[in-house]
């Protein structure tokens, strides 16, 4: 509505208009939202679609084709799910009834996963946690003659990687942490130069040292050990792993630590208890990569530990897919579900503090 005043056109809006633009900006609002969500379902069919057969094989499948049938019924529940989800995100006016329509299709989801999927369950896939020479078992009952690979106990096999991934990763904390702090506080001659060399080294492809590698283990007498591992594993992460934990002691204000040593606190002191306490989500990060790659390390392991004893579980589950892919493919997925248990609690319990994580005082 257009008012006139002094001569001035002074232009004023009524309750209707008001009314209109706000309803036009939820409907702007709504439709980028749904543009947004339906993007994110588009990219993450594909990516969560595989896991998701991954678990269903591992307990439902059994030897024969048909019984894959079961995946198209799970996805056949797990599709519209998803989108009913997203559906109830979107259409819901208030928390109380997004929670509301959210429980619905929740329940929904669960009867008729249990209706169409639930007879086909089962826990026999999983007979390598407690039977060692699981392989011969399953050949026997198809009438094969039973594999020429020696299993070794699956969770001896979980022990090695876990002793190989946990070790590598407090070292690797532990010096690339007292190493950037070195880089970030000190100058000294050829810094500059040692920082360029640390992204150079960790540029090398793994497969072009595999050889000499191979033949410095064996005349150190370290080959076929988790120990040589864990020492190779150990120098390929640390450069990236000293360059990410400079960025986070470079953000870190040298007021703070003077202040501690201004105070009567040695350098230790400060380092202890000052400074790595600002630091401990980079820690955390590097932590939880440096694990994540030696618990799913394969090549180095395939070419340096022979014996079956030293087997972690990448090499159980490649010999597990080489031996018995064709005799039983649930048993397959189920090592495979196995394997994917500690990376996923893992992230599980660390993503809040890696969202929290900043690099050069920018958080990710």
């Amino acid at each position: 509505m257009v008012a006139a005043t002094n001569g001035t056109a002074r232009i004023t809006a009524t309750g209707d208009d008001w009314g209109r633009l706000a309803a036009r900006a939820r409907r702007t609002r709504r439709v980028k939202a749904t543009s947004i969500y339906a993007f994110l379902i588009a990219v993450s069919i594909p990516i969560v679609l595989p896991y998701f057969w991954l678990v269903t094989i591992a307990f439902s499948a059994r030897t024969g084709v048909a019984e894959t049938q079961v995946l198209w019924r799970a996805v056949a529940v797990l599709v519209p799910a998803v989108i009913a989800f997203w559906a109830a995100a979107m259409l819901a006016r208030g928390q109380r009834q997004r929670w509301a329509f959210v429980a619905l299709v929740a329940l929904a989801t669960i009867i008729a996963f249990v209706a169409l999927v639930g007879p086909s369950l089962h826990l026999e896939n999983f007979i390598f946690l407690v039977e060692p020479d699981f392989a011969s078992v399953l050949r026997s009952k198809v009438g094969t003659v039973t594999g020429a690979v020696q299993f070794p106990n699956v969770w001896h096999a979980f022990g090695n990687s876990i002793l190989l991934a946990g070790t590598q990763t407090v070292i690797v904390v532990t010096v690339a942490s007292l190493a950037a702090y070195y880089l970030s506080r000190f100058d000294f001659p050829g810094r500059s130069s040692m920082l360029r060399s640390l992204l150079v080294l960790h540029a090398f492809p793994v497969l072009t040292l595999i050889v000499p590698l191979f033949l410095m283990l064996y005349y150190i007498g370290l080959l076929d050990s988790l120990i040589g591992v864990i020492l190779v594993l150990v120098a390929f992460e640390l450069p990236f792993a000293i360059f990410i934990m400079k960025g986070f002691f470079d953000a870190v204000p040298w007021d703070i630590e003077m202040s501690a040593l201004t105070d009567g606190a040695s350098r230790r002191q400060a380092f202890l208890k000052v400074v790595l306490p600002q630091v401990t989500n980079g820690m955390l990060a590097i932590s939880v990569f440096t694990f994540i790659r030696g618990w799913e390390e394969y090549i180095f392991v395939f070419t340096f530990l022979i014996r079956n004893t030293n087997w972690t579980m990448s090499l159980y589950m490649f010999y597990v897919r080489e031996d018995v892919m064709g005799v039983d493919y649930g048993v397959v997925s189920a090592v495979g579900v196995f394997y994917l248990v500690p990376s996923l609690l893992l992230y599980m319990a660390a993503q809040r503090y890696l969202l929290q994580m900043s690099v050069g005082g920018v958080k990710g």
